[in-house]
């Protein structure tokens, strides 16, 4: 079932995906959609692959700037090589995660990592930054190891935020929770912040949830004042759990920059087009990535 956001607490609305394109990668965009725009502070999920890259298709990004968010890198299989223009360098594995923190700009490219063939699936979420931090500094975090919790039938990962007592030492800048649902087949009971709005998104298997089953290519909204969620699987299956308190800032998103105006978003073009110190430079060998202008630029010029 679809539809728009509401007030209702404890609803359940599920919205397809959309696919698109990460460089030569077919991902499912699962955040924004018509309808909705963030869940808590996330404001954009990507759900990639699984799929092959070989010498004809590549997953190789190359940079690219950041305006106002932070970058959650978590894979299920494969591996990526970060850059950023602090200088970080850093191989991400399944089970480990990448969290950048743009400010009022940063660059990065994620490579193949010396290797031309191989599976890869994983997803990557934004985290709008709040206006208390979004013009400080950028930051670059690796978080080898993360807090995990048992469950009768399963195992969660906490990537940002507390689940009981579990506590991620990842850097968050709004109250907010991501988390790695393992399930195998069998009845699952996740505790959650009755003041925290939630979704949860399938990368693999079948999750029910309200009755409903949701699968990969959706995003299950949960909305708020649960204080706990039962699921139900008949297959291995692994989700991801995001929540928070709402997000109580507008925000404008265009390419991959998240502002709060257009001037500000025409500003970080121009210094991105310009080729100016503001992002930065990576030490990639990839070309960087170059746009053209927003709309709104487009029609005043």
């Amino acid at each position: 079932m679809d539809g728009e956001q509401d007030s209702n607490e404890t609803e359940l609305i599920v919205t397809d995906s959309r696919s698109t394109k990460v460089g030569e990668f077919d991902v499912r965009r699962a955040l924004p959609t018509r309808g909705r725009r963030t869940v808590g502070p996330w404001c954009f999920v990507d759900h990639m692959g699984p799929a092959t890259f070989s010498p004809s298709r590549s997953f190789d990004i190359a940079p690219h700037p950041h305006l106002g968010l932070q970058t959650v890198t978590w894979l299920f299989e494969g591996e990526i090589l970060h850059r950023d223009s602090l200088g970080s360098e850093q191989l991400i594995r399944p089970g480990q995660m990448n969290l950048m923190t743009s400010g009022e700009g940063i660059a990065h490219s994620e490579e193949n990592p010396g290797v031309t063939s191989g599976e890869l699936h994983g997803v990557q979420l934004w985290a709008a930054l709040p206006s208390s931090t979004r013009h400080g500094p950028s930051a670059f975090e690796h978080h080898g190891a993360l807090p995990t919790f048992e469950m009768p039938h399963g195992q969660a990962t906490v990537l940002v935020g507390t689940v009981g007592a579990a506590a991620s030492s990842a850097r968050h800048d709004s109250e907010s929770v991501g988390v790695e649902l393992r399930l195998r087949p069998g009845e699952h009971v996740v505790p959650l912040e009755k003041t925290f709005e939630y979704a949860m998104v399938v990368t693999s298997g079948a999750v029910e949830l309200d009755g409903t089953w949701v699968t990969p290519g959706h995003l299950a909204y949960l909305g708020l004042g649960r204080d706990e969620i039962g699921l139900k699987t008949g297959e291995g299956s692994v989700a991801m759990l995001l929540g928070g308190v709402p997000f109580d800032e507008t925000i404008m998103m265009w390419w991959n920059f998240v502002a709060r105006t257009q001037e500000e978003i025409t500003a970080a073009y121009e210094s991105w087009s310009k080729g100016d110190d503001r992002f930065g430079r990576v030490a990639s060998d990839l070309a960087r990535i170059e746009v053209g202008p927003p709309p709104w630029f487009r029609s005043r010029t």
